[in-house]
């Protein structure tokens, strides 16, 4: 009998609460497609470092998956406990026919098992095949080859996934148990008739917490984007994190206070068709669910904030990726050793040649390298950081205590410069005999020294003095690197008075003379592979000789830093998706359960002559609002959580920049949060529904 009852319970369920049944299929689907990334990075055909990004993207998705069946744990126990709250009535009749508390734990439990197998089918099933396309998509981002593709279904995802959501299932049997055994016969028929005790609060209380808590907001809002640079430490992070979720609270707490007397004061709009209605039942639900909407909104928060920022340095990132890595090799080496150091002759007598020549006695084939520049810096200790920071130098001290300020700033004569300029594509300068240029595209440094040439922009190099040609800092790098990481390069004059013993380095850039990527490849191993292969016996030389030789190659930074900014996206999508799905989720949930307990109330407005029309308009209003509150303060803590994870990054992104990943972000909202309101309101149609 309690087998049968089960069924007929979940069919009964099915039609009811299909919001439930939805979210845990959604949930099972999407932690079965991201964890089976590691049997689908099997049939890709990449490269060594490749290979190992994708690695750290299996390891991070792995880590993630902890806090997402966290986050998907108590979602499923919010949303049971919901349930049962609905039934009330339901147990109660069970127990006055004669049935005991553990006969309903176990029809409960039944129910419970046929849920999750039910839900575990659908959503490996789903998982399965949309793992397919995460295959696609992994492949397109880092560029893999698809020759080999074949369906894959990974038994590892599949026994993750059952083993999180089986442990899920087993807490919430032991909470239906634990629940059903404080019940009362008489609270349980009586449920229905309860309402949740409302207390009117003082307006004016309301309209004072109101205003104290946007206080709160804006300065928590200031410390995390001006305020950013006192931000040293995880606790001091702590401090506006913790005040943004107290305003949060406080801002709902004094909402529903003063806005339903605001709307009074104003008749033409509080008495039209079923607004007061509307109002009165916005306003009970506020009142009553501050707690669950201070949650829903931050959930939303983290939505907006992790996709946006997520999609945006992906974006950034491969943006800064393709103008910093103009040609296929940087290499470098140290200048003019000194002689009493520790240093061989053949060391010292080395590091005066250049760098092909360096190459060539080691056996490496010049023929292979073509638009090759060789180029020197220089540096003196008459032009240290902290003398052309000037007056900024204790502000740069407190943004970056870690730096050396009595450092030698790196120096380039222009026409070495506009010979690497023209070769990457960027802007050439002009100069006269006295005037200087500084190069620097790290942001938070080029602030620095933009305030330091605004206020004193004179240096002296071997006994001269130079006038800075700008007020700021230029456009401009020697070395490719993953982003706009230069610090400060000082251009000047050809005529500069810089000597022989005044050189720091030695740079070679160049092109391969290759016209495939095989090639390329090819070329690559002589100085980014120890291992076996033709590179090796060029590296083993040169490490031998204790040559100092350094650089980096085009393909070894796209490699790497596509991979980065996948893991980040990935990792960003993941958990935006899952903290979407557990908002939409609870505040469904919480509406569906509401409009159910108030059935008798729309009975009363047919009574008194509102048609179904007005009814289902009211209800969507009114479902409208519910969903719209959170989602409103969440976009706005979100400009404010996007800028600081985009400062902590130092990337500056412009708001068209922002534009795509804005967009993206917006229709999943809408298609994700919309369905979610939209099933709410037909589910809460049919139930207010006349029988």
């Amino acid at each position: 009998m309690l087998f049968k009852l089960s069924i007929k319970n979940i069919r009964k369920s099915i039609k009811d609460y299909a919001v439930y049944f939805l979210t845990l299929i959604l949930g099972i689907a999407i932690f079965y497609m991201f964890n089976s990334l590691d049997s689908q990075k099997a049939m890709l055909a990449v490269n060594d470092s490749t290979a190992e990004i994708v690695e750290l993207l299996v390891t991070m998705v792995a880590w993630a998956s902890v806090f997402v069946a966290v986050v998907l744990g108590f979602l499923i126990v919010y949303a049971n406990n919901f349930l049962i709250k609905r039934r009330k009535k339901e147990f109660g009749l069970y127990m006055m026919l004669g049935m005991g508390k553990r006969q309903i734990s176990n029809i409960l439990l039944f129910e419970t098992i046929f849920i999750g197998l039910l839900s575990l089918v659908v959503g490996m099933f789903l998982g399965v095949f949309g793992s397919q396309l995460m295959s696609i998509l992994v492949a397109k981002l880092f560029k893999a080859d698809m020759s080999k593709y074949e369906f894959v279904f990974s038994k590892a995802a599949c026994l993750k996934t059952c083993l999180y959501f089986g442990v899920m299932y087993i807490v919430v049997m032991l909470f239906n148990t634990v629940t059903i055994s404080k019940y009362k016969l008489i609270d349980l028929l009586t449920a229905i008739k309860k309402n949740e005790k409302v207390k009117m609060k003082n307006p004016f209380l309301c309209v004072a917490v109101f205003l104290v808590a946007a206080v709160i907001l804006g300065y928590a809002y200031y410390q995390v984007t001006a305020g950013i640079n006192q931000i040293t430490t995880v606790d001091k992070l702590s401090v506006p994190v913790m005040m943004g979720v107290a305003a949060t609270f406080l801002i709902f707490w004094s909402l529903s206070g003063f806005v339903l007397k605001i709307v009074q004061s104003r008749k033409n709009i509080y008495l039209r068709g079923t607004n007061l209605f509307v109002l009165r039942q916005i306003h009970n639900r506020i009142n009553t669910t501050v707690v669950s909407m201070t949650i829903i909104c931050l959930l939303l928060f983290m939505t907006v904030s992790v996709l946006s920022t997520a999609l945006s340095l992906n974006y950034v990132l491969t943006k800064d990726l393709e103008e910093m890595t103009p040609v296929d090799i940087n290499l470098d080496k140290i200048a003019n050793l000194p002689d009493n150091g520790d240093y061989t002759k053949e060391q010292i007598a080395d590091s005066k040649l250049k760098i092909s020549d360096t190459l060539k006695n080691n056996g490496f084939d010049l023929h292979l390298l073509k638009d090759v520049i060789e180029v020197n810096t220089y540096a003196t200790n008459e032009l240290t950081w902290r003398d052309s920071l000037g007056s900024t130098y204790d502000e740069a001290k407190k943004q970056f205590p870690m730096l050396m300020y009595d450092t030698a700033e790196e120096i380039i004569k222009l026409s070495d410069y506009n010979k690497i300029a023209k070769l990457y594509g960027i802007e050439q300068y002009e100069l006269k005999d006295d005037e200087y240029i500084v190069l620097c595209n790290f942001i938070n440094m080029k602030k620095l020294r933009d305030m330091a040439l605004a206020t004193n922009n004179e240096i002296t190099i071997a006994g001269k003095t130079y006038v800075s040609r700008y007020k700021e800092c230029q456009e401009g790098y020697i070395e490719m690197a993953t982003s706009h990481a230069n610090t400060g390069i000082i251009l000047v004059p050809d005529s500069c008075g810089l000597t022989e013993d005044m050189k720091e380095g030695h740079y070679l850039i160049a092109n391969y003379n290759a016209d495939t990527e095989e090639e390329k490849q090819r070329i690559d191993r002589y100085f980014i592979n120890s291992g076996e292969g033709e590179g090796s016996e060029l590296f083993r030389n040169i490490v031998e000789k204790g040559i100092q030789i350094e650089g980096i190659t085009k393909n070894y930074i796209l490699e790497a830093s596509v991979g980065i900014a996948t893991v980040i996206t990935f990792i960003g999508i993941y958990l935006g998706v899952i903290f979407l799905i557990a908002s939409s989720a609870i505040l469904a949930l919480k509406e569906l359960t509401e409009n159910s307990d108030n059935r008798q109330r729309y009975t009363v407005l047919r009574k008194i002559g509102v048609d179904e029309g007005m009814i289902n308009q009211s209800l969507f209003r009114q479902i409208g609002i519910f969903f719209l509150v959170p989602l409103v303060l969440a976009v706005i803590h979100s400009v404010f959580g996007i800028q600081f994870a985009l400062k902590l990054a130092s990337v500056e992104v412009e708001p068209k920049t922002m534009l795509p990943s804005v967009i993206a972000t917006a229709v999943f909202l809408v298609v994700v949060y919309g369905g979610y309101f939209f099933a709410t309101y037909e589910g809460s149609k049919n139930m207010i529904s006349e029988e």
